[in-house]
């Protein structure tokens, strides 16, 4: 899915959230889709937070 057309559908519903439930439920939608995009990254390989999770490295 192109990225303009995820983007159109993320404001149609953060709008829809602020809509129904007011502003806490437009920055709880927000916060959990920023949660849940990175989340996807790093299943996905494209985010690595070992070196912030104090894992092993690479190189060790």
């Amino acid at each position: 899915m192109p990225p303009t057309v995820v983007g159109l559908f993320t404001g149609l519903l953060l709008g829809l959230a602020w809509v129904v439930g007011g502003f806490d439920a437009f920055v709880g939608t927000a916060v959990l889709g920023v949660v849940g995009a990175l989340v996807g990254r790093v299943v996905t390989g494209q985010l690595d937070l070992t070196p912030y999770l104090g894992g092993r490295g690479p190189g060790r």
